[in-house]
């Protein structure tokens, strides 16, 4: 029988050598020694560009910064760093030092419609460049962008899960397919409000329907519900996702009208306000068809899908609401009952299924789920199994 892997090779680490931001290169800088650090995707090329002749560099490696000249990384090389510049011809960072914000991956949209949005742009070169089985320079720099965004998903998150602890953080899974305004659509963004307003960090795969719905609802957390009901409303009036660039457009819209920023501290780093501005999403590239969810606080996009899905599961520490949907809902309830059936991530939280009919007749997922988890090697835990077709029950269930 597998046994879940030692707490130290899942936990995210603290790694004090790691240098990712303008400010703590220059303090470093400061001290004339760079040696050991790993400085990851600055622009060094910058005014004012830093003078690196007199530093020691020894065992440094930058990853994907930029300099002023070749020279400079040619001489950091003679001097003993390690030096993986940006990749040429990618349309995304290869180390990316922050999670996008939405405002990041819309960019272009204005002059260039959903063809011409950064999102879409990176879709088609990965399409363009073997999709999910990349050629080899594709695929280091796809690996190094995933990297990336671990990193700043571990930096952003760090503050939130100080404050607040593991069990703050809720998943809600359902279907991509669900139109906006629909009942089900409703029902889900009520959650997130809900959610958001009880100081939980909503977290989802970062796709239309269902996600959409529950990231829209924690972005207006601090308003009242009146004003979630106008937003439905207008997103209804573009309901279909295939439909990208009246979606789209309905979306920045409801963003602008109901603007929403996350604070930032005077280093340019977010404070964990974010997380009731939208929470997280966390979306991947191999889905790049579906037009992007634009209404979490931060979005953790990976082009990697086996990725991404462990790590929606992995942070839901303090429940998953599984509304619902088909095939790859039902996919992350089990890959989820796995991880609770061998306390691969510590303990899990609350399974609640919104919609009793669906989950018993039309889908028995139930019915599979109560007697694996029963027999876990940590006891009976099918009581964490729970089905209702009541929003408010599901929030108490999450949040008592």
């Amino acid at each position: 029988m597998p046994t879940p892997p030692p707490a130290d090779v899942i936990e995210p680490h603290l790694h004090a050598n790691e240098i990712q931001t303008r400010d703590e290169f220059d303090r470093q800088l400061a001290t004339g020694r760079l040696s050991g650090f790993t400085v990851q995707g600055l622009r060094l090329d910058l005014a004012p560009a830093p003078d690196l002749t007199g530093v020691e560099v020894t065992g440094t490696l930058f990853v994907g910064c930029r300099f002023a000249s070749r020279d400079v990384g040619a001489d950091l090389v003679r001097r003993g760093a390690n030096v993986v510049p940006p990749f040429s011809g990618l349309p995304y960072p290869t180390q990316p030092t922050h999670l996008y914000a939405p405002e990041e991956l819309a960019a272009g949209f204005t002059e260039g419609g959903f063809a011409g949005m950064y999102d879409t742009r990176v879709y088609e070169h990965y399409r363009a460049h073997g999709g999910a089985l990349p050629d080899v320079k594709e695929a280091l720099g796809q690996r190094l962008h995933d990297h990336g965004v671990d990193n700043a998903l571990a930096d952003a998150t760090r503050a939130w899960l100080a404050g607040h602890g593991p069990q703050s953080v809720v998943g809600i899974m359902g279907g991509h397919a669900v139109r906006r305004g629909s009942p089900a659509y409703r029902m889900a963004a009520v959650l997130g409000w809900e959610l958001a307003r009880a100081d939980r960090l909503v977290v989802t795969g970062g796709g239309p329907g269902v996600m959409e719905a529950a990231n829209l609802g924690a972005y207006l957390a601090d308003r009242p519900a009146a004003d979630l009901t106008a937003a439905i409303d207008l997103l209804a009036t573009a309901p279909d996702f295939t439909d990208h660039k009246r979606y789209t457009a309905v979306a920045l819209t409801v963003r602008q009208r109901y603007a929403c920023l996350p604070r930032q501290r005077s280093d340019g780093t977010d404070d964990a306000s974010w997380a009731r501005a939208g929470g997280l999403a966390i979306p991947t590239w191999l889905y790049g068809h579906e037009p992007a969810n634009l209404f979490a606080g931060r979005i953790a996009k990976y082009f990697s899908n086996a990725i991404r899905e462990d790590t929606i599961l992995r942070l839901a520490r303090g429940g998953i609401v599984f509304a619902p949907g088909r095939a790859g809902t039902v996919q992350e309830v089990f890959q989820a009952a796995t991880k609770t059936y061998y306390g691969t991530d510590g303990a899990s939280g609350a399974y609640v299924f919104l919609d009793r009919d669906y989950w018993t007749r039309e889908l028995p997922v139930e019915a599979l789920l109560r007697p694996l988890l029963a027999a876990s090697p940590f006891g009976d835990l099918s009581s964490t199994i729970h089905l209702t077709d009541d929003v408010r029950e599901a929030v108490h269930l999450l949040t008592a």
